[in-house]
Order: structure tokens, then C-alpha cells, then sequence
């Protein structure tokens, strides 16, 4: 990049680099092996205007805090070195950066005219006015806006004050919708997307999605909820029309048997207990599903199989054998599909409502499957284990896997 495009660069990180800001989003990365995203948001600490930055590398997130001098030379230097695209989202306008291939710098600004509302704020955000009022976070769906499930699910009152008792409710559903947005660009606006959601119970989060989704962003979907209680789901479909989303079903069933759709782009399952996760997961890769996002419960299966002489002195205590054997078992997972050809993290999730657990599995369908089954198959063997998944999706151990 020519030292002019990185003078226009510095100066238009200068211009949006204040309490206005809501959000600089870097994208379209050259090695996803190094760093695969960054954002940028401002807050204030002692008074003071600073800058978090986050970076994406690996399976893990990097937090600095900068000042606004520092933050304008790293986005600088980021862009073209790690990253083609950036994002800026403002109280006072928006912007876009391009880089091409050759290091040619093309920027698009557009300001807000006055009375105009600026973007829908992403989740998190402590740009522009709410700067102001750091303390109180920002969230998706903002406190103060009626949102009509929200008020029917008894989250909400009809001035759109969250009641109390349902605050943790509230937390988690804006926790949700931001594991959504980070995965927004594997779902098409061409075209319509099917997205299956097994074990959604009274559905809040079925919900949440589908506003977010449909209403806020404007993505043409096709929600499907699953679960076994026919109650829920006639309550469910109740909501659903009255609120005219005519994209937006619910029916009673399991999903290892469900053969309603051929082919899917996003299957959540959450609170699925002990191998209905494991079912789940394994219809999503046959679908082909680009994105899936598990919150997996009761691992039965683990803790009844495992034996190990080595661990036995751990293993005798319940409490420990228990948490070993969750965490075991979800990490087993994430690498199972992550043999299936999809990017995985494992994330930490707000506690649901009927289980204690609080990680998250999100996995992104990237077409190159990770060659990992020699070493799935000695971790299994060490615990002396048999997994459902492994057994769905691996099949039987040969004599070349099972060789050291």
C-alpha cells in the first residue's frame, strides 16, 4: 500500500475515532490461519475516551484497550496487511474501506442527514450517545423499545421495561443474537434460508432469531421449530400468527427423525440432553448446514462408559468424573466436526434456563475437512469411550485408524 492511501486511511480513522463511533468491523481476511476478524468499539474509562479492540485468532479472542492515536495507526496497518475490508458504523455516518489485490484503496462514506437514525447499532455497541451512559450496556434488542414476543413472553412490559424477574432471560437472548451476527455473512439475501431449531421449548430464543433475522436485517428465512412438548408448540403457533410471521412454524417432534426439509443452512440445538445433541449435530452435517450452533447438556453417555486405571484416583470423586466428562465430551464433539469439514469454537454461553451448562458450540461450514481421526480415536480409546457422534459420523474404528 502507497504511503498516500495510508495518509487517506489515518485520516479517515481520525474523523470516526471519537464518542460517536459505534463500531469498526475488519473483514475479508488474506490468511484465516493468522487472524480472522477484529472489531472495534469505543468506551470510557476514568472519563477518558479509549478504544477496545478484538481480535479473532485461532479459536481464541484478544482484548487491547488503545488510545485513539494508537487505535487509528494499528486499523492502518491492519488494513492491506491482514485484512481487505473495513467497516465503520457512526452516529455521524457510515464508511467503507476496500483494498484490491494490488493495494488500491477505495473508500465510500455516507453521512447521516440530521434526524435521520444511524444503522441498527450492533450488539454491544457503546457508540454515539450511549457513550454517555457507559455503565448501562447497549444491547441487540434494546431496553426501552417494546418488542411484541418479548411483551407475550412475559420479558417485557408494553413500554418496553424489562421486568425484573426476566432480566437474565433478556441477557441471554441478546447473547444469542450476537453469536447470530458474528455469522451473518454464511446466510444468503438472495435467496430464501432454512433454519431448524430442535428442543426450542416456549421458543424465546426461536423468537429472537426470527425478529433479528427477518425484521432487523431483512435476511428472507424459513424458520422450523422443533420440540416434544405439544402444548409449547401449539402456544408457539399461536404467537407466530399473531404476529403474522407466516415464515415462522413450530411442530411436535424429534429431530433424528425429522424429514421435513432436505436441506438446511443453520440448525440450533439447545438443552438437547445427552445424545439428542449428538442426533442433532449429525443431521445438521448430513443437511449440509452451514452453521450450527449447539448448546449440548447431560452427558450421560461419557460418564457411564469412561474408565481409565490412570485417572481413577480423579475419577472416583462424582463431582469431578461429572465436569470431566461434560467437557470431555463437547470437546470431542467440536473436533468431530470439525472432521466433517466444519471451523468450530467452543464459547461461553449465559446459563439456560433448564441446565447449568454454559458452553456453546458454533461451528462454520468450510469444505475442508480436518484429518484428525487418528488422534480422536486414541482420545477415546485412552477414556475407553464410545461416543454417539463418533460412532454417527466416524463409523466403526478400522485397523488404519486404530494404529498408533
Amino acid at each position: 500500500m502507497e504511503n498516500k492511501d495510508k495518509e487517506r486511511l489515518q485520516k479517515l480513522f481520525d474523523e470516526f475515532l471519537d464518542q460517536d463511533l459505534f463500531q469498526i468491523s475488519l473483514g475479508n481476511p488474506l490468511d484465516r490461519e493468522t487472524i480472522q476478524k477484529a472489531k472495534v468499539r469505543p468506551f470510557l474509562s476514568g472519563g477518558e475516551l479509549r478504544f477496545q479492540l478484538e481480535e479473532w485468532i485461532g479459536k481464541q479472542v484478544f482484548h487491547k484497550n488503545m488510545d485513539r492515536e494508537e487505535c487509528g495507526a494499528w486499523l492502518t496497518k491492519l488494513l492491506g496487511q491482514s485484512f481487505r475490508q473495513c467497516e465503520i458504523q457512526s452516529e455521524k455516518g457510515w464508511a467503507q474501506v476496500l483494498v484490491g489485490r494490488r493495494g488500491t484503496v477505495t473508500i465510500k462514506k455516507k453521512g447521516n442527514p440530521a434526524g435521520e437514525p444511524a444503522r441498527i447499532k450492533p450488539a454491544g455497541s457503546q457508540g454515539g450517545r450511549q457513550l454517555l451512559h457507559n455503565r448501562k450496556k447497549t444491547y441487540v434488542l434494546e431496553e426501552g423499545i417494546p418488542v411484541p414476543f418479548l411483551v407475550d413472553l412475559g420479558v417485557m412490559t408494553r413500554e418496553g421495561k424489562i421486568v425484573h424477574a426476566r432480566y437474565d432471560k433478556f441477557r441471554q437472548i441478546n447473547r444469542f443474537l450476537e453469536f447470530i451476527e458474528d455469522v451473518l455473512p454464511q446466510l444468503s439475501k438472495d435467496r430464501e434460508n432454512t433454519i431448524l431449531d430442535f428442543g426450542c421449548g416456549k421458543s424465546y430464543l426461536t423468537f429472537a432469531m426470527y425478529y433479528y433475522l427477518r425484521v432487523l436485517k431483512g435476511y428472507p428465512i424459513r424458520v422450523i421449530g422443533l420440540d416434544l412438548k405439544e402444548d409449547v408448540i401449539g402456544r408457539c403457533n399461536e404467537l407466530s400468527r399473531k404476529y403474522g410471521y407466516d415464515t415462522l412454524s413450530f411442530f411436535c417432534g424429534d429431530i433424528a427423525s425429522y424429514e421435513g426439509v432436505s436441506q438446511v443452512d443453520m440448525v440450533v440445538t439447545l438443552h438437547a440432553c445427552d445424545t439428542a445433541t449428538d442426533y442433532a449435530l449429525f443431521k445438521a452435517v448430513s443437511w449440509g448446514a452451514k452453521v450450527i450452533l449447539s448448546v449440548p447438556c447431560c452427558q450421560h453417555q461419557w460418564n457411564s462408559q469412561t474408565k481409565n486405571d490412570l485417572m481413577k484416583p480423579i475419577l472416583k470423586y462424582g463431582l469431578l468424573k461429572e465436569r470431566m466428562s461434560a467437557l470431555l465430551t463437547d470437546g470431542i464433539r467440536a473436533e468431530i466436526l470439525e472432521h466433517a469439514g466444519y471451523r468450530t469454537q467452543i464459547l461461553e454461553f449465559i446459563d439456560m434456563e433448564h441446565t447449568p451448562k454454559n458452553l456453546l458450540i458454533r461451528a462454520v461450514k468450510q469444505g475442508k475437512p480436518k484429518d484428525n481421526e487418528k488422534e480422536i480415536r486414541q482420545i477415546l480409546d485412552f477414556w475407553h469411550v464410545e461416543p454417539e457422534l463418533a460412532k454417527l459420523l466416524l463409523g466403526p474404528e478400522t485397523n488404519e485408524t486404530s494404529e498408533n
